[in-house]
């Protein structure tokens, strides 16, 4: 039988709530930043249909036609606020990852706080750190474009 994992990460970004929400639910943003380094995350093969009910899914293409297909179900849905969807089936997960996750942000002076909680099998912590790494770098580049 699998093991159950639960992991808990806080990360302060220097970026508006909003403009951290929008990362995570427009698939033109989030194709900058979901995934490690050495894959891209095409914008024509995300589907975001972020409502409670509603599919996530993403594919991840590296290399020599290397490709990983993520997907899970939306739970909860409040803008700005929260996030919980599932990745996999974590009723029944094979051997394949499958957990819930839960993103709640808040504002930090100016900043968003980001609590993002995992529970599931066969799931990694390290993967999620590259994740946010690269979302911070994405919402540094955006606000540096936006207009003062």
């Amino acid at each position: 039988m699998p093991q159950t994992v639960e992991f808990d990460l806080t990360h302060v970004f220097d970026a508006p709530r909003e403009l951290v929400w929008a990362a995570w639910t427009e698939p033109e943003r989030f194709s900058r930043w979901f995934g490690p380094r050495t894959t891209a995350t095409p914008v024509g093969r995300i589907t975001l249909d972020a409502r409670p009910g509603g599919v996530w899914r993403a594919a991840l293409v590296g290399e020599e036609g290397f490709e990983v297909l993520l997907d899970g179900t939306y739970r909860e849905v409040r803008a700005h606020e929260r996030l919980v969807f599932t990745t996999g089936d974590p009723d029944e997960p094979g051997d394949g990852p499958a957990s819930v996750v839960t993103v709640d942000f808040t504002d930090a002076d100016g900043k968003t706080k980001m609590r993002f909680r995992q529970r599931g099998v066969n799931i990694e912590q390290t993967g999620w750190m590259e994740f946010f790494d690269r979302l911070a770098e994405h919402l540094t580049a955006d606000s540096e474009r936006r207009p003062a």
